[in-house]
This record gives structure tokens, C-alpha cells and sequence, in this order.
């Protein structure tokens, strides 16, 4: 990336894209249905965060008193209907047992390899860098604090949307991002791996997109990505050339 007139702004998704989100998946699903090691997690995680991000958007205008309820059913609602198409029916029980497990796993996390390396590198180039991520606020800052990205990146390029008050996909949380790092959609870049939240998000605000698709999934719609990569080898040739 060549000097512009204004900064260039790198943005990155956190879950799935800074670190694997499936570990802590797999391990809930091994502890209360004791699967094995040839059962397709991959496919369910998936199907998980498909119906994470779908079951969102449904209840995107709920009303804040109730929200707190509704998530904790959403989050039980997308593993009885993601589990539900690999044909295991789960009762409630189980499905609240999964995402008990699950979330004591969340914080046991490490960053891909070439991750924090490359974040350190374009702001020694003068890149602005920072984090987008759907979630609860504190949540959300507890993976991040496991991962000591709130050592690396400036907390005020951190933008939680449980903080904001915007989430991914609407396009107003690209434009208030923009706004408070002086940057510009023309000149801003941002990898993340879900379809539905970062790619249909980034570009409908303009953005460059790097789909990081790291699992081989489908696009779900026409938008066209302006990269897609596979590992952080791929994003840093892009990123620093």
C-alpha cells in the first residue's frame, strides 16, 4: 500500500479471524454429547455462527429490557438448530450446556501464528490499525484481553458493537469507525471471515474487503471480495506490499 493523502485504516474482526474460534467449540461439544474426533466440527461450527448471526439480525430491534433473556435463548437456539441438520436433537438442557462450556473455554485462547506480527508491523508503517467485533462489550474485551491485543492496538480503535451501539453488519458502524480514526472508507481495509457480518458489512460501506476464508466456505451472496486469503502469509503480502 502505496502514501495517500489521507491515513490507511486495517481493521480486523476478532472471532475466527484473530484467533480459532472452533477450539472452544469443539471441546463443549466433546464434553456433553462425548463425540468423537471424526465428527465434522468444522461443518458445525458453521452452521453455528450462521445461525448466531442469523438469529441476530431477527432480533436486531428487540427491546434493551429484554435483551439480556433473549441472548441467552439465542445463544442455546443456534446449536438445537445447528446440531438439529447433522441429525442430533438437542432438548434445552443441552443446548444451555453446550454454551456453558463453550464460554469457559472462550478466554483460553491464543493468536494465529503471523497475527500480532503483522499488526505491529503496519503501525510501525504508519498504518491506522484497529478492531471491529460484534458482542457483548465486556465479553467481547475479554477475549481481546486474553489475547494482549489491548497491548498492541489503542483502545480508542477498539469498537465493540455492544459498545457502539451498532452492529456488523449495518454499514453506520464502517462510518462511525471512520469518524473517530480520521480515516476513510476509500482507503480502509478490513478482514474478517463470516459472509454475512464482515464481507456484506465492509463492502455496502465501501470498504476493501480480505475475506479471510480460512474454512473454505460459500459466499452467500453477489457481493465480490476484493481478496480472498487463507492464512496470515497471504494477508501480509497483500497488507505490506
Amino acid at each position: 500500500m502505496g502514501q495517500l493523502d489521507s491515513p490507511i485504516g486495517v481493521f480486523f474482526d476478532v472471532d475466527d479471524t484473530l484467533y480459532d474460534h472452533l477450539d472452544p467449540l469443539r471441546f463443549a461439544l466433546q464434553h456433553v454429547l462425548t463425540l468423537g474426533e471424526d465428527f465434522p466440527y468444522e461443518k458445525v461450527y458453521h452452521r453455528v455462527r450462521y445461525y448466531s448471526d442469523l438469529l441476530t439480525e431477527r432480533n436486531r430491534d428487540v427491546n434493551t429490557e429484554d435483551g439480556a433473556s433473549i441472548l441467552e435463548e439465542m445463544r442455546s437456539q443456534r446449536y438445537i438448530l445447528a446440531l438439529e441438520e447433522f441429525g442430533i436433537y438437542l432438548d434445552k438442557e443441552q443446548a444451555e450446556e453446550i454454551q456453558a462450556q463453550y464460554l469457559g473455554k472462550q478466554f483460553e485462547i491464543q493468536p494465529f501464528a503471523g497475527a500480532i506480527e503483522l499488526i505491529k508491523q503496519l503501525q510501525s508503517n504508519g498504518v491506522v490499525v484497529g478492531l471491529i467485533t460484534n458482542g457483548p462489550l465486556e465479553h467481547q474485551m475479554g477475549k481481546i484481553r486474553s489475547l494482549s491485543l489491548d497491548h498492541v492496538v489503542p483502545a480508542d480503535h477498539i469498537f465493540v458493537s455492544g459498545g457502539v451501539g451498532i452492529d456488523k453488519p449495518d454499514s453506520r458502524l464502517f462510518v462511525h469507525v471512520n469518524k473517530v480514526t480520521g480515516t476513510t472508507a476509500e482507503h480502509s481495509y478490513y478482514i474478517g471471515d463470516t459472509w454475512r457480518n464482515d464481507v456484506v458489512g465492509a463492502m455496502n460501506a465501501g470498504w476493501k474487503m480480505l475475506w479471510f476464508n480460512h474454512r473454505n466456505t460459500q459466499p452467500e451472496s453477489e457481493h465480490i471480495p476484493d481478496y480472498i486469503v487463507g492464512n496470515y502469509e497471504e494477508i501480509s503480502r497483500i497488507l505490506l506490499k
